[in-house]
């Protein structure tokens, strides 16, 4: 059961710290948006005590069950993305990657596709075994329906998304064993497509620009603010942080400090030791999806488990190099930490999702009867009479 308590503990971890650092990221945000101190706190508990009872029902499906569901994952999230062709998608700096459905309920769809597309890549791959050796087995139906999903969201305008996408589509394809080759040439593609995706868009060509420092496009008040502002919080923080709730960047300084900057208030108010904390955590998860995908011997669970990690893992370092100034400005979230309900709700479910692998690995329910046999025999010595009953 090493895998899943590494999993399920590093994951409520993250959870809990996340809450505590929106309760206080959020606050003055909060308060301009006309809520109170706490409203978007209060928003993203509700989201998490959604997800959790979910995420412990999910982690008790059998995995063949795990993978009937992956085709109506799949179809259901291209679905809800086929809502940004509609009057219902709504728009937020430069990105149109929101639906806004009656009732006041917004959420981003493409957070639930890469949920579908990571259930859907391990059931098709899996099924493919040693035919991934040859092109037109990786390309039909796997490269292709990711393609198209993944056009969908280079059309809302969200390149972040969209390359937490490819890592999650490489994930599965070389956890799945096709040949490094073939890596090589998709690789390349996939290069030239996004040199050619910024260069032709003003607003990423500029992000660019302003991340290498080159000519007129540095502007510490326009495109420059936020790095530079979430590296001043982050060398504010010094070694253990000017205390918790004591940010300043938060103070409307910092756009987005709640959401996709939350690790520089991290740094700010926690120092290098909340950070090294955070980093920690996701390391353990690190080892924990490594175990499962090392250990269990269904193909199916190891592309899933690959496709998974690499998306958690993959934006967590996006997000992170973001704040600490080695890539450009991509608009990723923090998993688990960031301000945001689609977010919170998939990354959860994803990980109930590889929980549930963990729960079935070879020894894992041999040792989940025997503490259900000693819980058992405790019971009978305290209470004997209501035992046998």
């Amino acid at each position: 059961m090493t895998s899943y308590y590494l999993i399920g503990g590093a994951t409520l971890l993250l959870l809990a710290f996340g809450l505590i650092m929106v309760l206080s990221a959020s606050s003055i945000p909060s308060l301009r948006d006309g809520g109170s101190i706490t409203s978007g706190f209060q928003n993203q508990a509700l989201y998490a005590l959604i997800a959790l009872p979910v995420a412990f029902g999910i982690s008790r499906i059998p995995v063949s069950w795990i993978r009937w569901l992956a085709w109506p994952a799949m179809l259901g999230a291209l679905a809800l993305q086929g809502l940004l062709f509609t009057p219902l998608a709504v728009g937020e700096g430069g990105n149109t990657a929101w639906v806004h459905l009656p009732g006041g309920v917004v959420f981003q769809p493409s957070e639930f596709g890469k949920f579908g597309l990571a259930l859907w890549l391990g059931a098709v791959l899996a099924t493919k075994g040693r035919l991934l050796r040859h092109w037109s087995h990786v390309i039909f139906p796997g490269l292709v329906v990711s393609a198209f999903f993944l056009g969908t969201v280079v059309y809302s305008g969200d390149l972040g998304t969209a390359l937490i996408v490819i890592v999650l589509v490489a994930g599965a394809l070389w956890v799945a064993g096709v040949p490094l080759s073939k890596f090589v040439v998709a690789g390349s593609v996939v290069l030239a497509a996004v040199a050619a995706l910024v260069i032709a868009s003003g607003n990423r060509t500029a992000r660019v620009l302003a991340f290498l420092g080159i000519g007129e496009e540095v502007d510490p008040e326009g495109l420059g603010l936020q790095p530079q502002r979430a590296l001043e919080g982050l060398g504010t923080g010094g070694i253990s942080g000017v205390g918790l709730g004591a940010s300043r960047e938060k103070w409307l300084w910092l756009p987005a400090a709640e959401d996709d900057y939350i690790f520089a208030i991290i740094g700010e108010e926690l120092g290098l030791l909340g950070c090294l904390l955070v980093l920690a955590l996701f390391v353990v998860l690190a080892i924990g999806f490594s175990r499962v995908i090392a250990r269990h011997p269904n193909p199916f669970v190891k592309i899933t488990t690959g496709a998974i990690a690499c998306w958690i893992l993959g934006q967590a370092l996006v997000n992170i190099g973001v704040v600490i100034g080695l890539l450009p400005v991509l608009g990723v979230p923090l998993p688990l930490l960031s301000k945001g309900g689609s977010a919170l709700v998939t990354t959860i479910g994803a990980l109930a999702v590889v929980l549930a692998f963990a729960r079935d690995e070879p020894g894992a329910k041999d040792a989940l009867a025997a503490r259900r046999g000693s819980m058992r025999r405790s019971l009978a010595v305290i209470a004997p009479g209501r035992s046998r009953g």
